[in-house]
């Protein structure tokens, strides 16, 4: 394919790399040949060694995505970057009718504030150093429907959603993609409470056609192609990656 999918030379920052989805989007990245800027509170040591079992490097940044207040400083350290994943994000559960403004600002400024306001810098750095570059939203299937007892969460996903296509309107034409990945259920720290509640979990499993919660490993290979250049006609796409629940 005449290196569609190869990401050698390029850097890959990731937000929420310690575990999980990030974990598994960052080390399917190093697989095609990206090394890692790896941006969280946790250290991201197993993600690190795993990096480095492929031959890339990991930096790791320590900082708290929950502001933006760190986000000048994660731009100096990184120094220059090809690709951007805004994976870090926090969900809160509780009825809407006793939802905080707390939890509903600190899951708002996580998942969609900061999400675009380091956008807003990388996309800043590549247009004034006339490049582009690729930007990688994780979205959610709460993106497209409207979930049970997470209305911030919700918001915040489908803003993000639509920011993602705002952005693309303006960016396109300056060589940057902005799209996003749609993970459906998926095996992973947002989703336990999920995952112990038997009648819930049941009544997932019932609706997803392939049989089972998806694996983090199973974002690597849309993470990789929304990265690389085989996705250089894609702007303000939304690629759910769901075991098939939005198709029933």
């Amino acid at each position: 394919m005449n290196g569609l999918f190869d990401l050698t030379g390029k850097t890959a920052l990731v937000t929420g790399a310690n575990t999980g989805l990030g974990q598994a989007i960052a080390v399917g990245l190093a697989g095609a040949g990206a090394d890692i800027v790896a941006v969280g509170r946790s250290a991201p040591d197993e993600t690190a060694a795993m990096v480095s079992a492929l031959g890339r490097k990991l930096t790791a940044i320590a900082a708290d995505l929950g502001s933006t207040e760190p986000i000048a400083r994660v731009m100096a350290e990184a120094g220059s970057i090809d690709i951007l994943v805004n994976n870090a994000g926090i969900i809160r559960r509780d009825d809407s009718t006793a939802f905080s403004e707390d939890d509903w600002d600190a899951v708002m400024d996580t998942n969609l504030k900061v999400a675009f306001f380091l956008s807003q810098a990388v996309a800043k750095a590549w247009i004034g150093a006339g490049r582009g570059g690729k930007i990688i939203q994780v979205a959610s299937m709460l993106s497209f429907q409207g979930g049970v007892r997470v209305p911030s969460y919700t918001a915040s996903k489908s803003g993000l959603a639509g920011l993602t296509k705002a952005l693309a309107n303006e960016w396109a034409g300056k060589g940057i993609n902005v799209n996003a990945i749609a993970p459906g259920y998926f095996v992973t720290n947002n989703t336990t409470a999920l995952r112990a509640d038997e009648t819930r979990s049941r009544q997932i499993m019932e609706r997803i056609p392939a049989g089972r919660w998806g694996t983090p490993d199973d974002l690597a290979g849309v993470a990789v192609f929304l990265a690389s250049r085989a996705s250089d006609y894609m702007h303000g796409a939304i690629v759910p990656v769901d075991g098939g629940w939005l198709a029933r």
